[in-house]
């Protein structure tokens, strides 16, 4: 599910699952977490790259066959939104720099990554997107309380309400990510970010990125747990069997379905009164 190489100073994870473009399995945020406190742990490892297999996708979130389970077992979406939350906790307290090297499309949970990374060099053509309002689900983990603090909180919320496409160029100027380069200078710019990391002193660097954490931690904390309940209460709503049918078809959602009920259920309301 994942590739992990060691070639100290620098460790590489890359998501390897690029025929669902690299999107991510129960198994596969497993495997991410073993392979986070490993780096974390050897102290030959200076930086770690996160990225995805292919040119095509960095990593676009949840796995859509997968998830679509949880249709008829909400309650085991709360294992699976566990798994998220450790995978996430043990990338951001990792104790040593991270970067994200976008290789393609990075979607939901891939942008949560992303930006759970300390920096990120992105391919000039690639793209940022969420779009949890749009097929079914909410950009709860990360997206919600990283994204203001980033971008901005009226940029945060374009991104997240509109699910539009974020181009590279866009990214950069908004501060989603720190260099945007030509596909094929990507490599080159990674390892030139990550030699100017390693040639800095690892106490000091672990204790700074500490304190830069503060208010990540703060909002992740007082929120992560609500949503991981919410979230188990809403898959298997009629709204995620929509979005996932609606994927699955290759057909756009049926929104004025659920606008529809809505009116339907006041006018019920009024009768009963």
């Amino acid at each position: 599910m994942i590739l992990y190489e060691k070639h100290p100073p620098v460790a590489r994870v890359t998501i390897n699952r690029p025929q669902v473009y690299n999107a991510l399995n129960f198994a596969t945020l497993r495997e991410m977490s073993r392979a986070f406190e490993d780096a974390s742990w050897d102290d030959a490892v200076a930086v770690l790259v996160l990225t995805g297999a292919g040119e095509r996708a960095f990593c676009t979130g949840a796995d859509l066959n997968e998830q679509e389970q949880f249709l008829q077992r909400p309650r085991d979406y709360w294992k699976w939104m566990g798994v998220f939350i450790e995978a996430q906790e043990r990338l951001r307290n990792i104790g040593k720099p991270t970067i994200a090297r976008l290789n393609g499309m990075v979607v939901g949970g891939g942008n949560e990554f992303n930006i759970a990374c300390d920096l990120a060099v992105a391919a000039d053509d690639i793209i940022i997107r969420h779009v949890g309002p749009a097929r079914g689900s909410v950009p709860a983990a990360g997206a919600t309380q990283w994204l203001p603090l980033i971008v901005g909180d009226r940029r945060a919320r374009e991104i997240i309400f509109l699910c539009e496409e974020i181009p590279a160029s866009k990214a950069l100027e908004w501060g989603l990510v720190n260099q945007v380069v030509p596909r094929a200078e990507l490599d080159r710019a990674v390892d030139a970010l990550a030699k100017k990391l390693t040639d800095k002193l690892p106490e000091v660097t672990r204790y700074t990125k500490q304190q830069l954490n503060f208010w990540r931690d703060l909002s992740w904390h007082l929120t992560v747990g609500h949503a991981r309940d919410w979230l188990t209460l809403h898959a298997g709503s009629q709204e995620v069997a929509e979005g996932l049918e609606a994927f699955r078809q290759k057909r756009p959602v049926r929104y004025e379905k659920f606008r529809r009920q809505s009116k339907e259920t006041r006018r019920a309301r009024k009768r009963r009164r």
